[in-house]
Formats: structure tokens, sequence, C-alpha cells
């Protein structure tokens, strides 16, 4: 059974596409124009809305573009119209809507198109955020330009960045509407050629090198010799770059060079922090569309403490946060303390962090190196002057101890 919310301002077709999909099995919401419609679609978060286009306060159109641009186009609609047209049909379709339905409705194409929607967003992922939605600070207006321009290339694009930047997040927006993006765990799982098939003109994503065993490597080797033949574009991510892949890794040193022949830097959250009450609002809406929680909202208080976080765990830490904090909040609106409890449990421990003790002491104390480095980078958020300052290191040696270590080198424009 679904939900259905019904849309028109004309009660005799409301009451009888009620009667209709009830005898189906559906349960039912009736609105009689846009406002009641914003409301209802709010307090019930239908699984499908059937939408006339020609209302007294404010037509479909208008209302399903609302809908549209606020994100809240999480499910299908359906256009309904007795005096519409093709130019208004496609209008439509265009913005976001499943189908158009011109009055009188035949019963038989109301229950088909009804059927289909509902089977077409049972299979539909759940919606993620894009860069497209991310925040309005000048740091990702930056990149989202950026990305923009090697979105034109076809050339191998290594992502790089802290862990925890949610690299696939970015690598999407590389790809052209419709394409084929294969990314995740199971990028390499398939045969090569059979990978080069699915992902045939599209993206084949691989979320971190410095992971791979040896035989994947190899396998990645066969599709860079031969994604330019298939119109495939290899988008990698990793935290250290091309020549630590290959001395610590055990790349190949030419295919570690080809995978970075064009590469990108994703910023730490950090350095965007006054969009992380946004993000954090955009990803707790997504929650509530997916039905994954109870309705919520962040109050001003929780919003502001998740701002002033440092955010060590960046775009996966947030999202972390928010999941539990959608989840384990006892009020529809989730507070400061909630914000302030959750964010206790991802506080750094004191304990003194788990280093292999038991290994040579070159490995140990490079391991311990990385852990003090990674801290100091993370506390100082970047600033190279204030780590060589704490560190008691000469810059250009703070550089090369960083680089040695695969760690990223923080902003080198401070004073």
């Amino acid at each position: 059974m679904a939900q259905i919310l019904v849309v028109d301002d004309e009660v005799g077709i409301r009451e009888l596409l009620a009667e209709i999909l009830a005898d189906e099995g559906h349960s039912v919401a009736l609105a009689e124009s846009a406002s009641t419609a914003r409301r209802l679609r709010e307090a019930r978060r239908p699984d499908l809305v059937l939408l006339d286009i020609w209302m007294p306060d404010t037509d479909g159109i208008t209302l399903l573009k609302e809908w549209a641009a606020s994100g809240q186009l999480t499910m299908p609609v359906i256009m309904m119209s007795g005096h519409g047209t093709i130019e208004t049909a496609v209008e439509a379709t265009r913005i976001g809507a499943l189908d158009y339905l011109e009055k009188p409705i035949a019963l038989q194409r109301l229950l088909s198109t009804v059927k289909r929607a509902l089977r077409d967003h049972d299979l539909a992922a759940p919606p993620q955020l894009s860069v497209a939605s991310l925040g309005r600070s000048p740091t990702l207006a930056e990149l989202r330009k950026r990305m923009t321009q090697l979105a034109q290339s076809a050339a191998p694009l290594m992502l790089r960045g802290e862990p925890g930047v949610l690299p696939e997040l970015f690598a999407r927006q590389l790809a052209a509407p419709g394409a084929p993006f294969l990314g995740g765990d199971d990028a390499l799982a398939d045969a090569p050629t059979e990978t080069l098939a699915r992902a045939a003109g599209g993206i084949l994503f691989i979320s971190d090198l410095s992971r791979l065993p040896r035989p994947d490597q190899k396998s990645l080797e066969f599709l860079l010799a031969r994604a330019n033949k298939h119109r495939v574009r290899i988008v990698s991510f990793s935290s250290v770059d091309a020549r630590t892949l290959v001395e610590r890794h055990g790349y190949d040193a030419a295919t570690a060079a080809r995978l970075g022949e064009l590469s990108l830097w994703l910023p730490p959250l950090r350095e965007f922090a006054e969009d992380v009450p946004d993000l954090a609002s955009q990803m707790l809406a997504q929650l509530v569309e997916a039905r994954l929680c109870a309705p919520r909202r962040l109050s001003v208080g929780a919003l502001n403490a998740l701002r002033h976080h440092r955010w060590p765990g960046n775009l996966a830490e947030l999202e972390h946060v928010v999941k539990n904090l959608s989840m384990s909040a006892l009020d529809e609106e989730i507070s400061v303390e909630d914000v302030d409890r959750v964010l206790a449990v991802h506080a750094p421990q004191s304990a003194i962090p788990d280093l292999p003790l038991d290994r040579p002491y070159r490995e140990a104390r490079e391991a311990f190196e990385r852990v003090y480095f990674e801290n100091l980078l993370a506390a100082e958020s970047g600033s190279m002057s204030r780590v060589a300052e704490k560190s008691g290191l000469e810059r250009t040696h703070l550089y090369r101890k960083l680089k040695a270590l695969g760690l990223p080198i923080g902003r080198r424009d401070d004073g």
C-alpha cells in the first residue's frame, strides 16, 4: 500500500480519484490547492503525487518547480490537466514530473501509470547529496568551477584529500547526465573487459588507491590501457601522492603517473565550515525523505554547535553524526544538548594511539610521526606556518617530512 497525494481544485475529480485509488489498497490524502499540498507533502511524505496543472492559487507547474528547487521532489509526480498542451507536458517532464495524464483520465491509463510510478520509485536509489547542492562558500564555489572545467577532459583524474572527504560525491559530478558511473567496492570485481563494457561512455571510480591489493592494481593497469577505446574515464582518489603509491604501495611507476595525469585537491570540511549548517540540514532531510528516521529538524543552537566543531573526519564524520542524531534524538527538534551528546562520542580519545610497537624501530617511528603530524595538521587547521612553529621544524624540512609520510601539505600561503 502506498501513500498518494491527490491535488486538484475540483472536488468531484478529487473524490473520484480517491475512491479508485483506495479500492486499489492505497492510502489517499486530498488537497484542493497548492498551499494545502505543501502542508500535506511536508506532514505525510507521500510516495506519489497526482498534481493538477490549473489551480486557483498556485498552478501545478509552479509548485513542481518549487519542489524541484528546494530538493523536495523526492517522490514521483504525475501531472493532470484537461486543458494542457504538448508544450506544457514537455515542460513538466523537464522539471521532473514522471508523466502526464489528460482529463478525462481513462481508468486503465490511471492505474497503469500509478503502478509504474510506484514500481520505479521503489527501485530508485535513496536521495544523495550532490556537489551542485553543496553550500555557498567561496571554497566550494571555486571547486565547482574547477570540476566543471575538468569534466570536459577524458584524461584520468586523481582526486586528492584527507580521509573522509567523500570523494565519490565529487566524482559523480564529473559524469554527464545519464552516463554510467561505476564505483564502490565492486568497481574492480568483474573481469576487466566486463567492467569496461559496464562503464562505457561514463566514469569508472576507484575509491582508494592506497588500499588496492596487487591483483587489483594489475586489473587497473589493464583498464587504463584500454579505457580510451571504450570511452571510459578513470577517476580515482588517494590520500597520498603518486610517488608514495609507488614507494609504499607497490604501484608501477607508469601506472601511478598515468592515474595522476590530472589531479584535484578536495578541501577538508574545516575550510568550508560556514556550510556545515546547510549540509547537516540537507543530510537530515534526506534521511527523513527516505523514511530512515522519524521527522526531525535541527534547532538553531544545534546548527551552531555543528558549525563550530572541528570535523577531523570531514564530511564522512558529519554524515555519521547527523545519522546518529536522527536516530537517537527523543524529540522532533534536535537540540544543542543532543549535538553535544553525540559529538562527545566522536571526541578524540586521550589515550595513546594504537601504534605498532611490535614492529622494527624505523617502522614504529614512522607510524608515530604520521599520527603526530596528522593531529598537528588537524589542530592547526592545515596552517603550515603554525605546524612548523609547533613542531620546531623549518618549513622546507617540514614539507619534505610530510611528503615522505604521504600526508597532504596544508596551506602554504599563510603568514
